[in-house]
């Protein structure tokens, strides 16, 4: 076997993007195609929809159709499922193909609930013959690679605040509206933190670390017609003493892309995510801070106008073209199948980010700071609540 052959479950629009990318078909008339990804095909698509079985048959009258995702896992046309449907049965879907033999790549979230996403990670566990991923095609951007490993090298010293402002997802009550699921606690299990920001979320943790304090504050609704967060300021403390920002809307329509990370030596800054400057100071702040007086302050700001006097810097940019990056993650998880290739996004990071976003909400939900991770039973128990009091869907187990 040479190619892993992907099942795409839910014909949507994430779903329909990813039959593009795996045959090399344009996403518009007109529009340039991405090379297939190396190792990759298109085995087959699975919708419940009958109007977009059709819409595949038309567009890919060569690719087989199912109706039911596990007579699809059961055709022996694909090796490895895609996950693109509700949030909810992220863990369902894959829990089930796992335990029938079958790779998976999880669309982001993992899951809605973290002890959802820990049983998918124990099924994971218990069938080592059978690989998890998840699509965090963030991972896959060049400039978020080199900042990570710049700060896991420790040459800036250890990180002492990270701030995240990332509101470039403006979204009106018109996207709402599209499907019933969207915005609500029962069909997707909150809003910008479960459907736009998981994959600065991940990045966030990816890069800095995991907290040991959430503290946040949600609004519900804010500027739209929904029930759920749609503006959230979270701030995080870590284990050495450092602290955090994370901050996301849907409702600027102007939006901003900034990440800040400060180091006892130095800083790391990036733009709308493809422009990064890295400052490394030539002498460490604790040394200034012990070693100088306000006349040699004085003398470092006049003559640091170009930074010559306290760092020099550093930038270097990321320009993937349309579709590389999901392409790029299912290349290296058929990789992976194939050739032991180390996943860039294995299964077991699925949860990090949906900790944050639970922490996050049962903050949001109490009033109060809460411990990293989170009581899952108390924020299922919120949850539920939520979703009980919406009253559109019926609440899970």
């Amino acid at each position: 076997m040479d190619k892993i052959r992907y099942g795409i479950i839910g014909f949507g629009a994430q779903g329909s993007s990813y039959c593009n990318i795996l045959t090399g078909t344009p996403a518009f008339p007109g529009f340039p195609a991405a090379a297939i990804p190396p190792h990759t095909a298109l085995g087959a698509v699975c919708d419940i929809d009958p109007a977009k079985r059709e819409a595949v048959k038309a567009k890919f009258p060569e690719i087989p159709v199912f109706e039911d995702y596990k007579e699809m896992i059961a055709s022996g046309l694909v090796d490895a499922v895609i996950t693109t449907v509700p949030h909810y049965l992220h863990h369902e879907m894959a829990i089930y193909a796992l335990e029938h033999g079958m790779h998976v790549i999880g669309e982001k979230p993992a899951g809605v609930r973290a002890s959802d996403v820990q049983k998918m990670l124990d099924c994971a566990a218990a069938h080592p013959e059978v690989k998890l991923g998840i699509m965090f095609n963030q991972r896959t951007n060049k400039l978020y690679q080199k900042i990570r490993d710049i700060v896991k090298s420790g040459e800036l010293g250890e990180i002492r605040r990270s701030n995240w402002i990332i509101n470039t997802w403006w979204r009106p009550d018109s996207y709402y509206a599209q499907s019933a699921w969207r915005a609500t606690w029962g069909g997707e299990g909150g809003g910008v933190l479960v459907n736009q920001a998981p994959h600065q979320l991940d990045l966030w943790q990816w890069i800095c670390g995991t907290p040991v304090e959430v503290t946040s504050v949600n609004i519900n609704g804010a500027h739209r017609n929904i029930g759920v967060e749609n503006d959230v300021t979270i701030v995080t403390k870590y284990a050495n003493g450092a602290t955090g920002s994370f901050i996301t809307c849907t409702h600027d329509a102007i939006g901003t892309d900034r990440l800040e990370i400060d180091f006892s030596a130095g800083k790391i800054v990036v733009e709308n995510s493809q422009k990064a400057t890295v400052y490394r100071m030539k002498k460490s702040e604790p040394e200034m801070n012990a070693t100088m007086d306000m006349m040699a302050v004085a003398m470092l700001t006049r003559s640091n106008s170009a930074g010559g006097g306290l760092y020099d810097i550093e930038e270097f940019e990321n320009n993937d073209a349309w579709g590389v990056q999901h392409g790029t993650v299912m290349a290296n998880f058929a990789s992976h199948v194939l050739f032991g290739t180390e996943l860039l996004a294995p299964g077991s990071d699925g949860i990090m980010g949906v900790r944050l976003a639970n922490c996050s909400q049962l903050s949001a939900w109490t009033g109060k700071t809460v411990s990293y991770p989170c009581d899952e039973a108390a924020y299922n128990a919120e949850l539920n609540k939520l979703i009980e009091a919406e009253g559109k869907f019926p609440v899970r187990d």
